[in-house]
């Protein structure tokens, strides 16, 4: 059976998130002793850690952040005590602005109540809720980590220009080493180096930030993704389309787009006299190919499917190689039906969805049903029924696979409840990739309908679905998960033959001429240099076949293959060694048996 778990039992543990925080004010205290007339921001629990905020004129250097984290040393041996003050408001400002501290003052002055809830240690005074631990001695397993730019209040138009520290704590020692080391692996894993190195992809300022060039090797992988992809959609019951990258103002206003998403859309390019825009979804334009004719029930379901490329505004510092883009291709698709099919068309997804996670090497997965806050129903769109019956849907899907999920109060968004689907890397970090999600807002917005059995008009369910999520992101993903070394069946080389001598190459060229007719992705390895190099080089570029051929192997028709990582594995027949390839990619193994 599938078990639901609230949202409020899942959250980060409160007394690990307590203690985030009271790291966040003794990181605070600790900079305002080392470097006074520092002003001071926010500094909250985020998920992994702590940050806060500091308006400086000098910028913090790598040196700043050991002499911070040694004097946090010194102060939480110290064990002074933290104890909550309660302030009328009219002297919390006063005080604050005494202090120069004019970003908390402000942050008061917008508060509600009369009164101010402080923190104070040691001399230290903080404007906060809390809670916090009893004294500066319970903090003693911490790392300061990295210091980013931040904006005041989020505003990078009219915000003033900070400087945000990060740092993470643990109750255990043991914990703060496991995470440490495991943000060690990440920085190795980091897909903007490997994209760099392996010739992947890359960004450039000339072009504009966001944008992502694909290279010859990278655009490799993601042909192969997308054409499994498209043969997974077509077995599947989908059919694909293809829509055009701008459209006219009115069609983002019957969609509610510049109503409830203008901020992350292009400015209007003025074409004829009307205004359009780059899109940033592409579900109105599907909606037009349902328009386009009448439709009846004996139509539905309608599966449609494309790999659109969208266009959504990033502000420049969320900006993060493939992670974070302003221009991507969305795997997107819309299920229409009619409400009688609705529950058949929801498990169908789910089943879909997860099985092409699975051909990704991605089994181990979290599963997040978000529905609508219940004490604001006026923030939705659609009636009570249709949300219970949408939630109802889900939650059926769900139990019939017996999968676990977390129930999300909140997280809706305003026109349907949602199932997302979050993939679990080799570092055990969640990645957010597939949205299974109701929509009763857009058939009433553009008035689709199709013709009942009884032959009036009705109203169709529609479901938004992209399962990869965008193929920047879920690139990005796959090279961390993967650390660049590709499973075979997507490796952008699947083979690299290596002649030991320069006698050798035309045999090198024979057996490359039998792989590539094979299907394999090859190549021949000329330069003039020892096997050796090249088989350094091979793997350093994370080659997962690396055929060797000398003397013996052109006089026998065989190679000498070495796999990634793991070796010599001895001398095979050209034949049997296509035969054994070609079963490994056609059951997309994550690991090369040979």
């Amino acid at each position: 059976m599938a078990e639901a778990k609230d949202r409020k039992a899942k959250e980060p543990d409160a007394a690990l998130e307590t203690l985030r925080h009271s790291a966040s004010h003794l990181m605070a205290q600790a900079v305002l002793e080392l470097y006074p007339g520092t002003r001071v921001g926010i500094g909250p629990a985020v998920e992994n850690g702590f940050y806060y905020d500091f308006e400086r004129d000098e910028p913090f250097t790598p040196e700043d952040l050991e002499a911070i984290e040694r004097r946090m040393m010194e102060l939480a041996a110290a064990d002074q005590p933290i104890k909550k003050v309660v302030l009328p408001k009219e002297e919390a400002v006063r005080l604050f602005k005494e202090k120069g501290q004019d970003l908390k003052a402000e942050l008061i002055l917008e508060k509600g109540g009369e009164s101010v809830s402080c923190f104070e240690q040691g001399g230290f005074v903080d404007f906060c809720l809390g809670p916090h631990v009893p004294s500066t001695g319970a903090l003693k397993h911490f790392k300061l980590l990295s210091v980013s730019g931040a904006y005041w209040k989020g505003d990078e138009k009219k915000g003033r220009q900070l400087q945000r520290i990060y740092g993470t704590v643990f109750f255990k020692k043991e914990d703060l080493d496991a995470y440490l080391t495991m943000l060690e692996e990440a920085r190795k894993r980091d897909h903007r180096r490997l994209g760099q190195e392996l010739d992947l992809f890359s960004t450039s300022e000339d072009l504009g930030a966001g944008l992502v060039l694909w290279h010859p090797k990278g655009a490799r992988v993601r042909a192969v993704i997308e054409q499994h992809w498209r043969e997974r959609h077509w077995k599947g019951g989908y059919e694909i389309l293809y829509t055009p990258h701008i459209g006219r103002e009115t069609l983002w206003q019957t969609s509610g787009h510049l109503d409830f998403y203008k901020e992350s859309m292009y400015a209007p390019m003025p074409i004829d006299e009307q205004n359009y825009y780059l899109k940033p979804m592409n579900c109105p334009f599907h909606i037009q190919i349902y328009k386009s004719r009448l439709r009846s029930y004996r139509d539905l379901p309608l599966r449609w499917a494309e790999l659109g490329t969208v266009y959504r505004y990033e502000r420049s510092g969320v900006l993060h190689g493939l992670l974070r883009v302003r221009g991507f291709t969305q795997d997107d698709a819309h299920i229409i039906c009619t409400p009688g099919q609705i529950e058949d068309e929801i498990l169908r997804v789910l089943d879909f969805s997860i099985s092409i996670l699975a051909d990704f090497g991605f089994t181990d997965n979290k599963i997040d049903l978000s529905v609508r806050d219940p004490r604001n129903p006026a923030k939705y769109a659609g009636s009570d029924d249709m949300w219970r019956e949408a939630e109802a849907s889900l939650v059926k899907a769900l139990a019939s696979r017996g999968l676990a999920y977390e129930r999300m109060e909140g997280e809706a968004v305003f026109y349907g409840p949602k199932i997302d689907i979050k993939i679990k890397d080799a570092l055990g970090r969640l990645w957010q990739c597939t949205t299974i999600q109701f929509d009763f807002n857009i058939p009433e917005r553009f008035d689709m309908t199709y013709v009942g059995e009884d032959g009036k008009e009705h109203r169709p369910y529609m479901v938004h679905r992209a399962l990869l999520g965008s193929l920047e992101r879920f690139f990005g993903v796959l090279i961390e998960h993967t650390n660049g070394a590709f499973p075979l069946w997507l490796a952008p080389v699947q083979a690299r033959i290596l002649p030991i001598a320069e006698r050798h190459e035309a045999y090198a060229g024979t057996v490359d001429a039998r792989l590539l007719a094979a299907g394999l992705r090859s190549e021949v390895d000329n330069r003039r240099e020892k096997v050796g190099y090249k088989i350094r080089d091979a793997e350093t570029h994370k080659i997962p076949l690396i055929l060797v051929v000398g003397d013996r192997e052109a006089a026998e028709d065989t190679v000498s293959l070495r796999v990634h990582t793991q070796g010599d594995r001895g001398v095979l027949t050209v034949s049997s060694f296509l035969e054994k390839v070609r079963k490994i990619i056609d059951n997309k193994s994550q690991t090369v048996d040979m």
